[in-house]
């Protein structure tokens, strides 16, 4: 039996060989190789591992993993948690780690578990004697009578109704429309009239007060011609 190493050690390895998933490392002190995964060579992605190490490239790896299959131990190495100019360890507590290990956690698949309404359409309520239902969700009331669907001529003789509403209520409010309308169409009249009214009194005025000027003038010319004459009279 070969000695391997304890889990998370750390130590420097000469690359084996190099395939698409990542590089096999050789352990030293035994002839065993564990392998890096691309997922583990970098913090980056990497799509290809010979774009990272090439064969006889020595690099710092970390043992994170030992299985047990077919009889054979499978080691997995780390490198993107050891400083590779020193060696020294990025994750001393594991928790990079841990998180790879939690995103590679498989969920449970429920889709085949489908359920199925078998066992509930073929329940019989006691109620009623119908089938698909319980005792319990029936709608059967205390007197013996179900409820009654609303029939489709009932709906449509309600739609009707109610477009008939609306349209009533279209043609007043129309109506109202019309009205407030005419109302403000009487009052303009009615303003135009006023003002009409007003600059005729405003005339009839100006031209009074013109006659009455008219007729002063003339008076005081009559009496001036008769003092004339009264005079020429006593000089006589």
């Amino acid at each position: 039996m070969e000695t391997l190493p304890e889990l998370y050690t750390i130590f420097q390895g000469e690359v084996a060989t190099v395939t698409e998933y990542g590089a096999f490392v050789k352990i030293p002190g035994c002839r065993r190789q564990g392998l890096v995964h691309r997922t583990h060579m970098s913090s980056c992605r990497v799509d290809k591992p010979s774009e990272i190490v090439d064969v006889g490239d020595k690099v710092w790896v970390k043992l994170i993993g030992k299985e047990m299959k077919d009889g054979k131990v499978k080691l997995s190495l780390s490198m993107k948690v050891v400083n590779q100019g020193t060696g020294k360890d990025l994750d001393p507590n594991n928790v990079s780690l841990d998180q790879d290990e939690r995103k590679k956690r498989t969920f449970r698949d429920y889709t085949s578990q489908k359920i199925t309404l078998e066992a509930v359409l073929n329940t019989v309520c006691k109620k009623c004697g119908c089938k698909g239902h319980f005792a319990k969700e029936c709608f059967m009331q205390p007197g013996g009578t179900k409820y009654s669907l609303i029939p489709e001529e009932e709906e449509e003789e309600v739609t009707a109704a109610g477009c008939e509403r609306e349209k009533k209520t279209n043609v007043a409010e129309d109506s109202s429309r019309k009205r407030k309308k005419e109302k403000k169409k009487k009052k303009k009249q009615h303003k135009n009239k006023d003002s009409s009214e007003s600059d005729l009194d405003s005339s009839d005025s100006d031209s009074s007060s013109k006659r009455s000027k008219h007729s002063e003038r003339h008076s005081k010319a009559q009496k001036k011609k008769k003092k004339k004459k009264h005079k020429k009279q006593s000089r006589d």
